[in-house]
């Protein structure tokens, strides 16, 4: 019991582990995170619909989207921006990892009669001869993401955009890596029963990495006939940390927001969005 204690309180190396397709595309969690997409109110796996719809109407104005428009949407679980995209005339297309949140989708566009391109896959290893002119990546989905796979994914968007097509995508800012504790914690069928229908123990550790900005949470759930550890890391950005990446993948950066609403950015926001454009002259990687 003691070196099982051990293990579950030990601090991995940095992005040591990536552990997505258990939160992904395990049976009874993928459910649980198609019911907090839906909700009507929370933020947990979706923003609320009320600001999905602004945020909405604030990409289709800034950018200009039409009919003329071609969208992907990386990460787009239930298809909640992509079928906004889609009744605004865009060509819209919509990669996620998690096969209920794509069936959702494709489902959803049946019904409203929206021609969507709906894949299920993992975006690090997606691929298309289509070019788009915006690709969107929004719920701080970027964060989640070691520099190794950041990096991979900028070069995937620097070779889907047509020339000078935007990406717009979201992150945390340093603001929320400030307010952040380590703590270890323990619960009976933690989070209500979100990693399995059956009785478990759940472990939590939160471990800071100072120096490099990030943090871990590391999930220890305990089963009678099995046990799991799902670790979900989150990097932390400045705007200069974040400039870097994009133009050293080929973009130019044209603008910072508070979120993907366009809402100011200022000092104290715990989020912000990026606008980056792909430059004429330069090439990803």
């Amino acid at each position: 019991m003691f070196h099982t204690l051990e293990e579950i309180n030990s601090r991995p190396q940095l992005f040591q582990f990536y552990t997505a397709d258990k939160l992904w595309t395990d049976e009874h969690t993928s459910m649980k995170m198609l019911e907090y997409h839906l909700s009507e109110s929370v933020d947990l796996s979706s923003r609320n619909r009320d600001f999905i719809a602004r945020s909405v109407k604030w990409i289709v104005s800034h950018f200009g989207i039409d009919a003329n428009t071609s969208v992907a949407d990386f990460g787009c679980g239930p298809g909640l921006y992509t079928a906004l995209f889609a009744e605004n005339n865009a060509d819209v297309t919509g990669i996620d990892f998690s096969e209920r949140s794509i069936q959702y989708a494709r489902k959803t566009a049946e019904q409203k009669g929206l021609n969507i391109n709906y894949f299920q896959q993992n975006y690090l290893e997606f691929e298309t001869e289509k070019r788009f002119d915006i690709i969107t990546m929004i719920f701080c989905d970027f964060c989640a993401l070691s520099h190794a796979q950041r990096k991979v994914l900028l070069a995937k968007f620097h070779e889907f955009l047509k020339p000078g097509g935007s990406v717009l995508l979201d992150v945390h800012s340093l603001n929320v890596f400030d307010s952040r504790e380590e703590v270890a914690t323990y619960e009976y069928n933690q989070l209500d029963n979100f990693w399995s229908a059956d009785n478990y123990y759940g472990f939590l550790n939160i471990f800071k990495y100072e120096k490099e900005k990030a943090t871990l949470d590391k999930y220890t759930i305990i089963e009678e006939k099995r046990t799991r550890v799902v670790y979900n890391w989150l990097q932390y950005f400045t705007q200069d940390s974040l400039r870097e990446e994009f133009e050293a993948s080929g973009f130019d950066v044209m603008e910072f927001y508070a979120d993907v609403a366009g809402t100011a950015f200022a000092p104290d926001s715990p989020d912000m969005a990026i606008v980056a454009r792909k430059a004429e002259n330069k090439t990803g990687g």
